[in-house]
């Protein structure tokens, strides 16, 4: 038996992710610590790979 296939794409569209990227250097509004930096890092990953679907989409 084969496992179930995962969704393709992201949760959530890039406007979203994008809003969350500046309210989270809106809040901060200073040098990320460790933890926010992990944030940023995820959130630009997850924007990128919107982005990509959002163009694939587009295609």
């Amino acid at each position: 038996m084969s496992p179930v296939p995962l969704p393709q794409g992201p949760a959530r569209s890039s406007a979203v992710v994008n809003a969350e990227i500046r309210a989270l250097l809106e809040r901060t509004r200073r040098r990320l610590s460790d933890v926010e930096r992990g944030e940023y890092e995820e959130l630009l990953r997850e924007y990128a790979e919107a982005v990509r679907a959002e163009v694939t989409t587009a295609a």
